[in-house]
């Protein structure tokens, strides 16, 4: 019987893990890639740690249109099984103590070196710095349109995890959304997530670059849209960090409109500042100086000055209207958030080929035979933290695995 021969668009890690779980089953693999290497975008993960999954992944994390699909999909290869499956291969990862994941290297420079060599152990035909051009179904399988000429080479499965729009200088520029169209996908419409937010910050602009942890509520109008905490950062353009850009995806799906960002500056320390005011209530303390105990030091003076009171007050000064308005702006500061900063900015992209269209127990397409989806491509966004490349794991692993017929 002659060997299922397998086409597979993008070697970011979606198509990486697809292209050796498909050869691991005896398929022979082609494994496409625009960029010069393979990986390139898991070079930036992490800030060169390369956050390569979560001890937390699981289905309610992630925002899509179907929860389901995800729980079924994780099911079958989630957090514990790519941590085996990256052992295999080489990669030694640990955890910290909040569950983010990282190479044993500090090294995603080093991740990317050991896929590209473990693709070259399993006879993968890397062909870099190609594009792919069209996909044509045929009867005899599924022609992919190399680069702008004429040459067509078909393959007896396809998988497309050539990811979004997110980082297009590495890449993604969701330049084959139209062709998947074209074959009768609907494309839910590509947005930025996990982005910085803009946001009108004139009044924080003396906190420029203070970092701190932070329980965010982003509200239009009155209507709550969601809730992140984790690190922030103040930003001359907005706000940056973990918890900003967790909130990017439900920002950018509302372009020209005009959200309120609640910032509550104590979701882990407001208990030990209310300690530390009670017990020092009859000394004449500086405000500012015992706020200091738990904040960054550019932060008490703006707080104080929006919840009016003195900055040279002491705690035996102020009254218990002006206590109960400092810690209102403490736990409720707002700001008027206006956007994103875009794809370019953007860890990932959310929107792509919607998940009604895709059997969750092998990623394949309901629409085109023989075609498989893995990755950003699809309408699936997690946090940032690792979720997001533990998503390219699970579907890519998945859609190698079904496409070489052991789905």
């Amino acid at each position: 019987m002659a060997r299922l021969h397998i086409g597979i668009v993008g070697a970011g890690p979606a198509g990486i893990i697809a292209a050796l779980e498909a050869a691991r089953r005896g398929a022979r693999v082609t494994l496409f890639d625009t960029n010069a290497t393979v990986g390139r975008k898991i070079l930036v993960t992490g800030n060169g740690r390369c956050n390569i999954t979560n001890v937390h992944a699981a289905p309610d994390k992630y925002a899509c249109a179907d929860p389901e699909f995800v729980r079924v999909a994780f099911a079958r290869f989630g957090h514990r099984e790519t941590v085996a499956r990256l052992r295999d291969v080489g990669i030694l990862i640990y955890s910290t103590p909040d569950g983010w994941c990282y190479p044993l290297s500090e090294s995603a420079a080093n991740v990317a070196e050991i896929l590209a060599a473990a693709l070259e152990l399993a006879g993968v035909e890397t062909r870099l710095q190609t594009k792919i051009a069209d996909i044509r179904p045929g009867p005899r399988g599924i022609g992919l349109a190399i680069g702008g000429g004429p040459h067509v080479q078909t393959f007896d499965r396809v998988i497309v995890a050539c990811g979004g729009k997110a980082y297009p200088a590495l890449g993604s520029r969701g330049d084959l959304f139209p062709v998947l169209e074209s074959l009768g996908h609907r494309i839910v419409p590509i947005r930025p997530a996990l982005a910085p937010l803009t946001a009108d910050v004139k009044r924080f602009h003396k906190l420029q670059g203070v970092r701190l942890d932070v329980a965010l509520t982003l509200y239009d109008g009155d209507r709550v849209l969601g809730r992140s905490m984790g690190n922030m950062m103040f930003t001359e353009y907005g706000f940056s960090g973990p918890a900003a850009m967790d909130l990017a995806h439900l920002v950018s799906a509302r372009p020209g409109t005009y959200l309120t960002l609640e910032i509550n500056l104590l979701p882990y320390v407001r208990a030990a500042l209310e300690e530390l005011l009670a017990r020092k209530s009859r000394e004449p303390f500086p405000v500012r100086v015992l706020l200091g105990a738990v904040l960054p030091q550019k932060i008490p003076p703006l707080v104080m000055a929006v919840a009016g009171v003195r900055p040279d007050a002491r705690l035996t000064e102020i009254s218990d209207a002006e206590r109960a308005r400092l810690m209102e702006t403490l736990t409720c500061l707002k700001a008027t958030v206006t956007g994103t900063r875009g794809f370019t900015f953007a860890q990932v992209s959310t929107g792509g080929v919607p998940l009604a269209e895709v059997d969750p127990t092998t990623m394949a397409s309901r629409v085109v035979p023989h075609l498989y989806f893995a990755g950003e491509v699809l309408d699936v966004v997690g946090p940032c933290g690792g979720y997001n490349l533990q998503w390219a794991w699970t579907s890519g692993a998945i859609a190698g695995a079904s496409a070489a017929g052991s789905g």
